[in-house]
């Protein structure tokens, strides 16, 4: 595959003009730290579900992917100022969002937020932790009666719950089931909350790269590669297109 080396001057352009022959590099920018949509392996790559997927999306359209770590309350400012090219983190599509940036179309189906507790409690009066910036941050703000707590990564959200700074945290369910699953004391309460409209890549406004990744996500979803791949990371019971 050719390559187009990027000087200074490059990287203020669009991927949009890199794109012009059908080759170029594209800077994935993601967290690191949401597993299993990314995280850092042992080896210090990142990670996980949106890593394989995009490495796919990639390959098919014929772009060289180059990952970029961003922390999530910064990952749209960066965006839009041309730090990387897209955003792959997880993050749902939302009419608040889709004002500043735009979508492709979702590459994973709405899923229900959660709740978790080491012990069972009541909503109203509750403290509970979200990540900032999140949709669930949102959700609980808008609730009276319950306190929100929020935090920059959501390592510390659950952490808020451990040390009982919080009464619980709430986040997206395949986030939560897995940190459930390792840790006997705590478990999943109350009941799921439908929010966002599925997870989608973010790129700047009017950017062509949308065109050329939507068309690789319908082959993959026509195909069945991408449902391959939410079974993966996610298992039997993920839903899926």
């Amino acid at each position: 595959m050719k390559k187009i080396l990027l000087t200074t001057g490059l990287l203020a352009l669009t991927a949009g003009a890199v794109l012009a022959d059908g080759h170029g590099v594209v800077r994935m920018g993601t967290e690191g730290a949401y597993p299993p949509y990314n995280f850092i392996n042992d080896n210090g790559e990142v990670d996980g579900f949106e890593r394989a997927l995009g490495d796919e999306l990639c390959a098919r359209a014929e772009l060289t992917c180059e990952w970029v770590l961003n922390d999530w309350d910064s990952i749209i400012p960066n965006l839009t100022s041309g730090n990387y090219d897209t955003i792959i983190a997880g993050m749902s599509i939302t009419d608040e969002r889709d004002e500043v940036i735009d979508f492709t179309q979702g590459y994973l189906p709405p899923t229900s937020s959660l709740f978790m507790a080491m012990d069972e409690i009541e909503l109203d009066g509750s403290v509970i932790a979200a990540q900032t910036n999140t949709i669930q941050a949102g959700y609980i703000a808008e609730i009276e009666g319950v306190t929100l707590i929020e935090f920059a990564t959501p390592d510390e959200t659950v952490a808020a719950v451990r040390n009982g700074e919080a009464d619980a945290v709430f986040a997206d369910g395949d986030f939560i089931l897995g940190i459930a699953a390792e840790d006997s004391d705590l478990d999943v309460i109350l009941d799921p909350v439908a929010l966002g409209g599925g997870v989608g890549m973010g790129l700047r406004e009017g950017d062509e790269l949308i065109a050329a990744f939507d068309e690789q996500i319908t082959a993959m979803k026509e195909d069945g590669t991408l449902n391959a791949l939410i079974v993966e990371w996610f298992g039997e019971e993920a839903e899926t297109w």
